[in-house]
């Protein structure tokens, strides 16, 4: 079985991956890795380097964006309530899907955006199609309630992310980059899934 990297920030991710894509993908090359996907926070500036760098060498592209979640709603801009935001990862299943991903993106742009471009469930809602969903990283929704130790929240969370995309569509994601958090997260999601 093939790693596959499914979430991934390259150089459009300001202040956060440093990866260049070219680089990117001769390194996938290398470690013989037949796909890999593009996840950059808020944009998907670098999808279309990122495709055809993929096909020149061979390699399955993922495209996808880390995208940036208003806790209330998208249009709410209060300094104090709207800024804090959580992330979720979306990967198009198909070209259905990367329609809607840029769909889901450029809402953030044009309605949602404040110190950031957010969406809202609403929006997810509408252009849910062809999408994959992962839970994110440590600021994603789920896992945030996790770290609270807020396994109702976290679970009401999970499900309504399920509901939206659907159960063969969305995925809880765990990440050790031998952080704490990340390792005292992996036990506590891995422990409520086993129960």
């Amino acid at each position: 079985m093939a790693f596959t990297h499914l979430h991934l920030h390259t150089q459009y991710s300001l202040l956060d991956g440093a990866a260049e894509i070219k680089k990117l993908v001769k390194r996938i090359k290398e470690l013989e890795m037949d796909s890999v996907a593009i996840t950059d926070h808020g944009v998907m500036f670098g999808v279309v380097d990122f495709w055809k760098e993929c096909k020149a060498q061979d390699i399955n592209p993922i495209l996808g964006c880390e995208i940036y979640m208003a806790r209330r709603g998208r249009l709410d801009k209060d300094p104090v309530m709207d800024r804090p935001r959580n992330h979720l990862v979306l990967l198009a299943e198909n070209n259905v899907g990367y329609s809607n991903l840029m769909k889901i993106v450029s809402t953030g742009f044009t309605e949602g955006f404040y110190f950031k471009p957010r969406v809202d469930k609403e929006v997810l809602k509408k252009y849910r199609e062809g999408i994959i969903c992962l839970s994110a990283c440590l600021a994603g929704e789920v896992q945030e309630r996790c770290l609270e130790n807020n396994y109702e929240a976290a679970l009401e969370a999970a499900l309504e992310y399920k509901d939206i995309f659907g159960e063969e569509n969305f995925f809880i994601e765990l990440e050790n980059h031998g952080m704490q958090l990340q390792r005292s997260e992996e036990r506590r999601v891995g422990k409520e899934c086993r129960s």
